[in-house]
């Protein structure tokens, strides 16, 4: 005895009636005018949202993740160790001595 699926099988559609045919829908979309925000903005807005405040004035907290190869890792611990700072002051470093 054959055991038949769970579900129904799909009803044929039904003919439209003879003289009714698919209209076709106006289009939704609306022609978005997408106006630029200068950079500036954007980094000022985006630092507000993920920012928290710090202990120092005029600095923010920025949390976030860093994959690096362990060989670079363990050259910024070494150098940190070397002169007495977290990890952290090294990179901070290096950034502000690159954008000079």
């Amino acid at each position: 005895m054959p055991i038949e699926p769970a579900m129904s099988r799909r009803r044929p559609r039904r003919a439209a009636p003879e003289g009714f045919e698919q209209l076709a829908l106006p289009s939704t979309a609306k022609a978005r005018t997408r106006f630029q925000i200068p950079p500036e903005v954007a980094a000022r807005e985006y630092i507000k949202r993920r920012s928290k405040p710090s202990v120092v004035p005029g600095h923010v907290k920025l949390t976030f993740t860093v994959d690096l190869p362990r060989e670079l890792a363990e050259r910024l611990s070494a150098e940190a160790i070397r002169e007495s700072v977290n990890i952290e002051a090294v990179v901070v470093k290096m950034l502000a001595g690159s954008r000079r």
